[in-house]
This record gives C-alpha cells, structure tokens and sequence, in this order.
C-alpha cells in the first residue's frame, strides 16, 4: 500500500486532470465496442441515441460509479456536486465517442497490439503518463525500477486497488493511442498543393485600392416593401439549416419566500434575553458558547477595528472581562457578546519555517524526531535557509529558505498561529499541525497591542414550523386555485405580485435567484404549453430553497429546426433587406446606362465617392463600409478603371472603380506556405474530424427524463 500511496500523490492529479479534459482530447474510453450499450433497446430506460444505437441508463450509471471510483481511490475525497457533476459530463463524451467511433476502428482494422501497448508502458520510451507518475520527483529522472517493483507487488495487494489503477491507466494510454493513429491516418490524406499555396499567397498579397459609392438599405422605409407570406415560405425553405434550434422552454413564475414571521422574530428575540443571565454567570465561555450557539465558539483574538458591527469596537475594548453586551440585532439573529479575557500580543509576526510531512510510510514519533534533529543542527549553527532548501516538505517556501514573510494570526492553522504569536522573538520552536511537524523560528514581531477573546451566543432568525405551513398553505391555495394559464397572470396583476421569467434549456442545473431548480426544470420539458408544471407527484408547488414556486410554460421550442412560425420576425427582416437590395440594384443599372465614370454616378445618385486602399482577398473590413465581404471579392477580381455592376452587400448596394492593383512578386518556392496550410489541416483534424462524425450520428440526447 505505501507504493499505492506514493502512485496515488502523483496519479491523483493525473485522474482529476483526465476527467476534466474538454471534448477533444479523446482520452478517457472507459468501455469497448462490445459493451452492452450496443444492445439495450428498452426506450423506458434510454439515456441516449446515438447512431441509431441505444445507450441505456443502467449502463451510464454504471460507468458513473466506476469513474467516481476510481477518482475516489486516487486521493481525491471531495465528491461535491460540482465534481459528480463533472464526472457526469466526462462519461457521457465517453460513451457518445465511443459509440461513434469504435465503428470507424472497425471499418480501418484500427487497433494497439499487446505487444504495441506493453511497448507504451513497459518500453524504452514509456508513454508520457507513465513517465509522470514514476519520475523521481527528487532528480526528475523517470524510475524504472520504480515501475518494475509496481507491477511485480501489485498482485500482493489485497486490497486490489493497485491492479485497478493500474488497469485504468492501462486503458487511457489504449484509447489515447487508438485516436491517435486514427487522427494519424487522417492527416496523411491531408496535402496542400502548388496551386492551392499560390492562391493562398495572392490572396494575401494582391493588393486593390478603389473608390466606391453606396446606397443603404435603410434609405428605403420598411413600410414601402411589400412582404407576402409566398416571400417568408420561399425563403424559409431556403435557409432552414441556419433555424437550427435547440430544445428550450420559456416559463413564468412566482415565488413564496418562506421568510420569518414577527411571531418568529419576537420567539427568537425571547430566547436571547432568557439565556443572557446563564451567560454572565457560565464559568466556561467556549463550552457554553458550544453548547447553546448556532454559531460555534471561534477560537481567536480580535483587535481594534475587526469586531462588527463598528460600534462594537468601542464598547468591549473599554469593557472589563465578563461584561456581556447585548442582545443586539446583526443581519438575520440576534448576539450576546461577552469579553472572555484581554491578551497583548503582536499585531503581526515574521517569521521562517521547515515542514516535515506526515508520511504514512512512518509514525508520528519518528517525523517527530526528524524535526527535532533538525532543530539541533540548527541549535548547533547549521543555516536554517539551507536546511529549509532541501528537507522541506514546502516547496513553495524552501525556495524562499523556509521564509513565510508577515502574518497577522488567524492567518496559518491555530497551533502555528498560538506559537508564532504568543511565543517571543528568536524563538525555536517544534508545532505539531494537521500537516505534520513544522520547526519555527519566530524572526520578528510587530509591537504588542491589546486583543481581545470574545465568545459569541447567536440566536438565528429562522422560520419556524408554523410559519412554514402557512406560507405552503398560501402557494398551495395560489396555485389550486389558478389553474390556468389566464387566471395566472391575473392572479399575479390583481394580487400586486412580481413576475419572474427564465429560459431554460434541458440539461441545465441552475435558474438565476432560484437554489438546486433542476428538479423544477426536468418538470418544465415535460408539461405543455399554457400548462402548469407539475412534479413527478403530480403537485405544482415546487420547494426550492427557501421559496416555493408555481409557473407556467408560456414558449416550448423542440430541438430541430424551427417552425416558421417561430422565426417568421426574423425572416421577414431578411426578406424586406433582400427586396430593398434588389430594388437599390434597379435603381443603380437605370442611372449607370448614361454614366462612365464613377463621379457621373455619385452626382446623379446624389452619394458620397468614398476610398479604400490596400484591400487584399483577406482583409476583414472596408473602410467606410464596414464587413462586407462581397466587395473584397470584386475588387479581387475585376479590371482596373471600370465601373463594376452593381454589388448587393450585407448592409447595401455598392458600385465600385478600381483604382491601382499592386500585384505581388513572383516566388519560386511555395514550401513555407505550404507547411503553413498543412500545419492548420492538421489541427483543423484534430477537431473537424470527430465533430463532422458526431453531426451525421443524430445524437438524441434524453439524459433529462433522469437527471
């Protein structure tokens, strides 16, 4: 197990790092091909579709244990939402990876040999994991004996926790090296031509100055362009790929904050002025603060200027001790304050330290003896600064000589604080702390000040049980009673109350101003429109936090591509720009028939001649014109001291002149182009590829009906 230890310090890292790696570094595949998602057809209990291949609950949470398992066994004990979430996600890119491309391994023949992958860990030039875990940390020399003495104790562990690190990682440097050949193998159908560098080369180095004049679309009024519903359709069916949308719902609601009543304010309030007497006379300030607070006893010493509220200050540092001050009110309780004992200590304390580490490998007493020796040597006049350098189990200020620079107390763990302060200057010390031994040497100390020991009795202000029926009871009359969607915002208009609205999509955790809503949201994509939304026990008040909530879906938008309907607005703006494009070009060819130059037309069309120079194929914006792409592409294109036709851009119709074309040199060698596109295909892989599979997959992802 001490090698385990020694793995997990390092691994630990590793596995946290792996678990949070982004979609596409393909790393962790924690199944195979053959895995049962690949049979289980039951849509009770889908969780996805991908491909056409179901992948079920029972097997995603399945593999959700083993990686938090794992993640669990690699020293990482805090599994808060926030990280089971993040495992979640990270199982779910696996399977959907999986599934998409164990099938593209299969159709190449693609895999990793044993021998291949012994090689990767066992080999002359070990995989990067590998060699992470087993460097010396000391010489940052990769250890292979090290290696060696793991893998031949690792079936002596009982425990079988080594054998499944080791399986695990086994299993990462697999999946890694298989997209990696696969990527491989895409990349090496990928080559940029002669002709493809040249093109890229003028592109960026032809360079056309021209003038230009332009009518906006916005000198037609929207109310002169007629807009029938034949126009919306035609173009709708055009561009439905640019009204992709994704599954979303649109709720109101309201809350019912479920806050003290003045029976609950006047109950605590009582309490405090019962108990003020037993706190005068209570022999033991800490144990009593314990024992009746709903705050604990906080062990320190407080100097001018850190008690709250300010006139507090006043008021306990020209108190004697005993004197109990209060109750007074302070946010959302009432306090007792009672002066424990005046202390003089120093405001602030330098000071120097070496750590010795608790060690599983040894006991308290012998790491208690290290440091003890430690402070013999130095007793005995070996430079603390060096020793600190190289024993150290802080790295961050061996580099510093074991300098911890000013602190004020509070600031390190208690009995480094204790000693540090209330020890005196020069002094060499031996702590014992949660992190191990530290050897201390207080280098200096601020002057002494007065601080106080103050224990605080607090009294919240909650709601209580009462209170929290009646306010149930009021959301549940609301929400009976207002059954449908009008007599809702009536109820909200008549009664004065304020309207909340939020967008949510499926998979989303959080509503703005609303704790742990996810249940609510999972309610909301499965109720109608119009309709209240109900919870799996059918009840429409929702308790979240410290509020109930009733709402109502007002908008379901189905993942898809949008109906007309939804973004006839939208469209309609499109539409009356293209028609305004189209009658600004009729406009431009009438007045150009008896034109030949560039000023003819900007004095008949009464417009601006503006310029531009320097314009390249590539450059992003027009002077004077904004992003319009279409106007980089005819100048590219068209002959000097013409008049181009009219040119329909994004914000208006544009004629150019083209003034001067500064052509670029000529070059022989197109190689450093060419290694500049291939370097941008071969990251556009590593990406492009998996994305382009994933979209033609046709994902259905159903993770909602669950979580």
């Amino acid at each position: 197990m001490a090698t385990l230890q020694k793995i997990r310090d390092k691994f630990g890292i590793i596995v946290a790092v792996l678990i949070g790696l982004s979609l596409l570094s393909f790393i962790i595949f924690t199944g195979t091909g053959n895995n049962s998602i690949f049979s289980n057809r039951n849509k009770q209990f889908e969780i996805a579709r991908v491909a056409g291949k179901s992948i079920s609950i029972m097997d995603y949470n399945r593999r959700v244990s083993n990686l938090t398992e794992i993640y669990k066994l690699s020293g990482n004990t805090n599994m808060d939402e926030a990280t089971s979430k993040m495992i979640r996600e990270q199982v779910w890119e696996d399977m959907i990876r999986e599934n998409i491309l164990t099938p593209e391994y299969k159709k190449l023949g693609l895999d990793v040999s044993p021998d291949e992958l012994f090689d990767l860990v066992q080999g002359n030039n070990p995989h990067p994991l590998i060699r992470q875990i087993f460097t010396d940390k000391t010489t940052g020399i990769f250890n292979r004996s090290a290696l060696i003495r793991f893998l031949k104790n690792m079936e002596n562990d009982e425990t079988g926790q080594q054998k499944k690190y080791w399986l695990f990682l086994e299993k990462q440097i697999y999946n890694e090296r298989r997209i990696t050949k696969y990527l491989g193998l895409i990349r090496q159908g990928l080559f940029a031509t002669d002709f493809e560098a040249h093109e890229t080369y003028v592109e960026d180095n032809k360079k056309t100055d021209f003038k230009y004049v332009s009518q906006l679309f916005d000198v037609i009024p929207d109310t002169s362009i007629i807009v029938t519903m034949n126009d919306l359709k035609a173009y709708y069916k055009k561009h439905k790929k640019n009204y992709q949308q994704k599954a979303e719902r649109k709720i109101e609601y309201v809350t019912f904050d479920v806050v003290p009543s003045p029976k609950d304010i006047q109950l605590a309030e009582d309490w405090i002025n019962k108990i003020k007497p037993e706190f005068e006379a209570a022999k033991d300030v800490p144990e009593f603060v314990s024992l009746n607070s709903d705050i604990p006893y906080q062990d320190r010493h407080y100097g001018y200027g850190e008690l709250t509220p300010d006139t507090l200050n006043d008021i306990m540092f020209n108190a004697e001790p005993g004197f109990v001050y209060g109750p007074y009110k302070e946010e959302e309780a009432f306090k007792l304050a009672r002066l424990a004992a005046i202390d003089y200590l120093p405001d602030s304390v330098h000071a120097r330290h070496i750590l010795i580490a608790l060690d599983p490998k040894k006991t308290k007493e012998a790491i208690k003896q290290k440091a003890d020796s430690i402070k013999n040597l130095i007793e005995k006049g070996t430079d603390f600064a060096l020793l600190a350098s190289t024993v150290s189990d802080d790295k961050g200020s061996a580099q510093l000589g074991g300098d911890l620079g000013w602190f004020k107390e509070g600031i390190m763990v208690k009995p480094f604080s204790d000693a540090c302060f209330f020890g005196k200057k020069h002094d060499l010390l031996v702590v014992e702390t949660r992190f191990g031994y530290h050897v201390i040497e207080i280098l200096d100390q601020s002057k002494k000040v007065k601080k106080l020991e103050i224990g605080f009795i607090v009294r919240n202000i909650e709601p209580s049980s009462d209170t929290y029926n009646q306010i149930y009871s009021q959301a549940s009359r609301f929400a009976g009673v207002n059954n449908t969607y009008d007599k809702f915002k009536e109820a909200i208009k008549k009664n004065n109350l304020e309207k909340h609205v939020a967008v949510i999509g499926k998979n989303d955790e959080n509503i703005p101003g609303l704790e742990s809503a996810r249940p609510f949201i999972r309610a909301a994509f499965k109720t109608e429109k119009d309709n209240i939304i109900l919870s799996t026990n059918n009840q429409a008040v929702f308790e979240l936090g410290d509020k109930f909530v009733i709402g109502y879906i007002t908008e379901a938008k189905t993942e898809g591509i949008a109906p007309l309907k939804d973004v006839e607005e939208d469209i309609r703006l499109q539409v009356t720009k293209e028609k305004k494009g189209d009658a600004l070009v009729m406009v431009f060819k009438k007045e150009m028939k008896d034109v030949k130059t560039l000023d003819d037309l900007a004095s008949k069309i009464n417009a601006r001649i503006r310029e531009a120079s320097g314009i390249t194929f590539n450059s992003f914006t027009i002077p004077g014109a904004g992003i319009e792409p279409a106007l980089n592409a005819v100048a590219y294109v068209w002959p000097p001291n013409r008049l181009t036709s009219p040119v329909k851009g994004l914000n208006g119709v544009y004629v150019l002149e083209i003034t001067s074309v500064t052509e670029p040199d000529s070059i022989s060698n197109y190689n450093q182009i060419k290694t500049r596109l291939m370097a941008n295909f071969q990251t556009r892989t590593n990406f492009e590829a998996y994305n382009a599979l994933k979209k033609h997959a046709d994902i259905k992802d159903e993770r909602a009906k669950f979580f």
